[in-house]
């Protein structure tokens, strides 16, 4: 099988853990060829060039040449600074790449998700409250990968949703008008689902209503495995 050569393309590093003596299995997250398992070879040694390059939240430009699973990094510079994380931002931006490591295939690329990743680095770097951001992107991921929400219609008719309505949310069928016989899905304001939509979430309240579903739907691909980064944030919200 010839290998296949791709040179300087976009990407991000997610995740990178320590293989063999001196090298490192990264992975990584490309704008045109999806998520990627690429070897570093010689990285851990003190004079390497790519070992200052290989952290997360960098846009960086990168070249390798895969024929199986794994390919091997054969190029790596800076596409620009890295992005300044601190506090909850830092962990948000954590949070982001474990969820895209869990739910994203490899070698499936998704460019629009790719650069909406790249406007909530942007958005979440000086920022005091990266929940906003966060929900946005959540729901961008969701809709990426198959599993989009309804926002703005709802029961079997399509009505319209109503801010001032009350619905009961069904992750297969979206909102229902609440009634006395829906018992089961999750109570939710018209208001809070069509502010996810028009993404304005400047409510306080909207903002945790949307929190709430977008957990609950991602929970439901994450086969019930809970994220670590997930309860580091929680942690930190009890103590702030």
């Amino acid at each position: 099988m010839k290998a296949e050569r791709v040179a300087l393309t976009q990407g991000y590093v997610l995740h990178q853990r320590a293989w063999r003596e001196t090298s490192r299995i990264v992975e990584v997250w490309t704008r045109e060829h999806g998520r990627l398992g690429l070897v570093a070879r010689g990285v851990r040694r003190p004079k390497s060039p790519f070992r200052s390059l290989l952290q997360p939240f960098t846009p960086l430009l990168l070249s390798w040449s895969q024929r199986g699973e794994l390919g091997n990094l054969t190029g790596l510079e800076a596409a620009a600074a890295p992005v300044s994380l601190q506090g909850r931002a830092l962990m948000a931006g954590f949070y982001m790449n474990e969820l895209l490591l869990r739910l994203l295939p490899r070698q499936d690329a998704h460019p629009g998700l790719y650069d909406w990743y790249t406007a909530t680095l942007a958005k979440l770097s000086g920022s005091r409250q990266p929940a906003p951001a966060l929900r946005i992107f959540e729901k961008h991921l969701l809709s990426a990968v198959g599993y989009g929400l309804i926002l703005t219609h709802a029961g079997a008719d399509g009505a319209p949703v109503k801010p001032e309505s009350s619905y009961r949310y069904d992750l297969d069928s979206g909102p229902q008008p609440v009634t006395a016989k829906l018992a089961a899905g999750m109570l939710i304001s018209g208001r809070a689902l069509l502010a996810l939509h028009h993404e304005a979430l400047d409510d306080a309240e909207d903002l945790k209503a949307v929190k709430r579903l977008l957990r609950t739907a991602l929970e439901r691909h994450l086969d019930g495995k809970a994220l670590k980064t997930s309860g580091v944030m929680r942690a930190m919200a009890r103590t702030t």
